[in-house]
């Protein structure tokens, strides 16, 4: 299993903190970055320097939009795989991500033992499409 470098789009200090604290104790991931607002995650995610394998990214931020930092991440010419993680995982928000280039959607109440399941078979080589590839 490889480790992961992820990268964090998150505007609750709070939140951040336990989904960087979490991922890496739950999964094998490094978290190599943080953003609370789209303008700072696009910002990171552009500069050459910062590769990274996987975005969690939250749908409302501090400023702009998580959608914003899907569409732009998903349409680089070697995407990361893009995962939401929201309070917001309503079907028409699930389908929007989808239909942006998000990977995966998740519920932030109620899925985070799903997304750490999801990180560990990517790390073990799935693709991270479909239900763990089945």
């Amino acid at each position: 299993m490889s480790q992961l470098r992820a990268f964090i789009v998150e505007d609750s200090p709070v939140i951040r903190e336990n989904l960087v604290a979490t991922l890496e104790e739950m999964a094998p991931i490094e978290v190599v970055g943080t953003a609370e607002d789209e303008a700072s995650a696009l910002g990171w995610l552009a500069l050459p320097g910062n590769p990274c394998d996987l975005v969690v990214v939250d749908i409302f931020l501090k400023s702009g939009s998580g959608l914003g930092v899907l569409k732009t991440a998903a349409a680089a010419p070697t995407p990361p795989k893009l995962v939401v993680l929201s309070n917001y995982a309503t079907p028409d928000m699930r389908r929007k991500c989808l239909e942006l280039g998000a990977d995966r959607v998740f519920d932030k109440s109620n899925e985070i033992d799903a997304l750490i399941l999801y990180c560990c078979h990517l790390a073990d080589g799935g693709t991270g499409h479909g239900e763990l590839d089945a």
